[in-house]
């Protein structure tokens, strides 16, 4: 949904004709983002809660595109609540993609599309699963061309279809990281891996700054869950 905005920018508002173009850029585009974050109708799919905390909305916007690190197991999270949700899900270009994993994170396989290996069609499949599905997910296997992603950008906007990319992505509305993993379950040279404690890490366009949490990615469990405190270490099992 769009709509106008009255006065982007209050005329009292002082623009810098001269020295720094770019530090002018970007404080255009933080205060048009501030305005349009106020005036404009932002649906949001629904997100884990472990994650909602790190978007600006709570949620993942419609009809916006997101970077992901390549992680299947933070993938997994981020389709599994518009999934049990309701909304279908296509998978573009990731033959690796397990889904008994899947299933096992909460995604519905009756409402799961999986194009394991599109070749040089993955823009063309990408952009015709969007007509249809709520959430897809794409592997760029080559870079695409302005025109192309543009194009793409366009279509996920008319037609409110969130993408994910594995990979990074230009006009993406936010980059998940992942850094300082660390696996517990293993002890004096014997167990199993238990769990991994990761910090996951949102960069968006409009934030001024990215938001981290410590979580277990997956938890011992399973399941994903921030961590609030410092963990206790997992003993080892086995």
């Amino acid at each position: 949904m769009t709509a106008a905005l009255a006065s982007p920018i209050p005329a009292q508002s002082p623009v810098r004709s001269a020295g720094a173009p770019s530090d002018t850029v970007r404080e255009l585009q933080a205060r048009i983002g501030a305005l349009q974050a106020t005036k404009l109708d932002v649906r949001t799919i629904p997100t884990h809660p472990a994650i909602a905390g790190l978007l600006p909305d709570g949620g993942l916007r419609q009809g916006a595109a997101y970077s992901v690190q390549r992680s299947a197991t933070l993938l997994m999270a981020l389709l599994a609540a518009p999934s049990a949700a309701g909304a279908w899900c296509g998978v573009v270009g990731v033959p690796e993609f397990g889904i008994e994993a899947a299933a096992h994170h909460g995604v519905d396989l009756e409402r799961l599309v999986l194009v394991p290996r599109p070749g040089d069609q993955w823009m063309t499949v990408t952009a015709a699963l969007a007509d249809i599905m709520g959430v897809v997910v794409t592997r760029p296997p080559a870079r695409a061309s302005e025109a192309s992603v543009s194009r793409l950008a366009a279509r996920l906007r008319q037609r409110g279809t969130t993408m994910l990319v594995l990979g990074p992505w230009p006009q993406g509305e936010a980059m998940f990281s992942l850094d300082e993993g660390h696996w517990h379950g293993i002890g004096q040279g014997h167990g199993h891996l238990a769990a991994r404690e990761v910090t996951v890490t949102v960069t968006t366009r409009t934030a001024g700054r990215p938001r981290s949490a410590r979580m277990w990615l997956p938890a011992g469990d399973s399941t994903i869950e921030r961590i609030a405190t410092s963990p206790t270490r997992l003993a080892a099992t086995g």
